[in-house]
């Protein structure tokens, strides 16, 4: 099934560890088979994973952009996985941090991603941080 991507002016993303940019205009672009996409709104530097949630993110990320290289990052994940669902009884987030987990275990890294994002939004909501859903906490503009 196709994807199908909107993009603003001047908007970033990765596509297969590639940084590309739009153009000056809105554009469409379509991509007819798999590939890792991640719109540079949704890309966490190293530095920005500074948090328990984030720091579980990041090498989830790592998993989605560089699936060849999997392996190296999981045992990080797995970490700070682990000491996040120590930290916390709520038992909607025990289920995500599972399901972050089940996904990764059949190599859907982009799908883990996503739950991820729950995982910075639900701590952002804790620690009073309600800023956006952006990995990093960066407001989008």
């Amino acid at each position: 099934m196709p994807l199908k991507l909107s993009l603003k002016p001047g908007e970033r993303f990765v596509l297969n560890g590639a940084v590309v940019q739009n153009g000056d205009r809105r554009g469409t672009l379509i991509l007819q088979n798999k590939a890792s996409v991640l719109r540079e709104k949704d890309i966490m530097q190293p530095e920005e994973a500074n948090t328990p949630a984030r720091r579980i993110y990041f090498p989830v990320m790592m998993m989605y952009l560089d699936e060849a290289n999997a392996q190296k990052y999981y045992d990080e994940m797995a970490r700070r996985l682990t000491e996040f669902m120590t930290a916390t009884r709520n038992p909607n987030v025990l289920t995500e941090c599972v399901n972050i987990s089940k996904h990764i275990l059949e190599n859907e890294y982009y799908k883990a991603l996503m739950i991820c994002r729950k995982l910075i939004d639900y701590e952002d909501e804790v620690l009073g941080n309600v800023t956006s859903s952006v990995p990093a906490g960066r407001a989008e503009g």
